[in-house]
């Protein structure tokens, strides 16, 4: 990797048009739910932004949130964002192996030390002193501690990640933690989900880049930008739901016209993700479009949680008036905090004034 290479300059060697580029930024800007008036204030940012070294770690895991990167939908959207970093360590990518894969992830801790991203997906296990993982012979946990040393912050990829995951499911007999649960003292932030949504993983790289930091977070480290409303809030099925239509069984009229499968299991209404309008497959559809139930794979102890085809608790009260007071007593302070920085917003786009990346933040 050349250190002093800026995106905006590796962006030109390798011929991405300007059009392109403002486009990608475009669809940044729209899925961390910014003004319009970013775009160029994203493009500006990251076009004079260093490649940051990346280190990738995966541990106890299936590969599926590889898996789900390396398959997503845009791949223009995808050679972008491997544009945008140096990925110096990924043992399921990586052309290296054995010796000379693992020398490559020292260098690169050794010369980026402070300043690389480390990334990873899997859980952790600590029974019996961690050897349920282990790579060239060293354990998980000590794996993850030599790197997080060195790290600018950590992106925990995967509901593994980010809360232990299917190892961590009872009765554990490896002892799988998150990485949450062992690092304390560096900036972390949980990209959940069996597995997580690539444009997700993307934008929140992007974000890092554009403002040096990590987006705003939810109580449980998610970006609030992708997991700030359930499934359920942005459901196209959420009219059937507030007029009680529901599929009975799977194959009946109502799974037929498309009704609410909350009576099927569906987990929508407690999972927090941005399925329901980001999708998968090139935007194509999500599981519930497909006709099956949420299973709320990005929430803590999702398997855990009883059977996937039991549905939730009936709501004992109006719907609707359930989620207006819910957004009252949950969102007042955050309205009261940003209402300075909304009115700043406004003021700057009445005004016609140009928006800079400061503004955003």
């Amino acid at each position: 990797m050349n250190e002093r290479e800026t995106l905006g300059e590796r962006l030109a060697q390798q011929g991405i048009s300007r059009r392109a580029f403002l486009k990608f930024c475009a669809a940044m800007a729209t899925m961390m739910a910014l003004p319009p008036g970013s775009v160029s204030a994203i493009a500006a940012a990251l076009a004079s932004a260093k490649r940051p070294s990346v280190i990738w770690l995966s541990f106890q895991e299936c590969t599926g949130c590889t898996e789900s990167l390396t398959r997503s939908h845009s791949p223009t959207l995808e050679s972008l964002i491997f544009d945008m970093i140096s990925l110096d360590y990924h043992h399921t990518l990586q052309a290296a192996s054995g010796h000379g894969a693992e020398k490559s992830r020292e260098d690169a801790m050794r010369e980026f030390f402070g300043s690389y991203l480390l990334l990873v997906d899997g859980s952790i296990p600590l029974k019996d002193g961690g050897i349920y993982s282990t790579i060239a012979g060293r354990t998980n946990l000590d794996l993850l501690e030599e790197a997080a040393k060195g790290a600018a912050a950590i992106v925990a990829v995967g509901s593994c990640a980010a809360f232990g995951g299917l190892p961590n499911a009872q009765p554990n007999p490896t002892g799988a933690v998150a990485v949450s649960d062992i690092i304390r003292d560096k900036p972390i932030v949980n990209i959940s989900g069996c597995p997580p949504i690539p444009a997700v993983i993307t934008g929140v790289l992007a974000h890092y880049l554009t403002f040096g930091e990590l987006p705003v977070l939810d109580d449980l480290g998610r970006p609030k930008a992708f997991y700030g409303e359930t499934i359920h809030d942005r459901c196209y099925r959420r009219p059937f739901y507030e007029q009680g239509k529901f599929a009975k069984t799977f194959d009946d009229e109502g799974a037929r016209n498309g009704w609410c499968l909350y009576e099927l299991g569906c987990k929508g209404p407690t999972t927090h993700n941005a399925c329901a309008t980001t999708k998968w497959n090139g935007g194509a559809g999500f599981p519930i479009e497909a006709g099956h139930g949420c299973l709320g794979c990005s929430e803590p102890k999702f398997w855990d949680a009883g059977s996937f085809y039991a549905p939730l608790p009936s709501p004992t009260a109006d719907v609707a008036s359930v989620a207006q007071a819910a957004a009252v007593v949950g969102a007042g302070a955050a309205v009261a905090l940003s209402a300075l920085d909304r009115n700043k917003r406004k003021r700057v786009q009445q005004a016609r004034e140009k928006l800079t990346v400061k503004d955003l933040t």
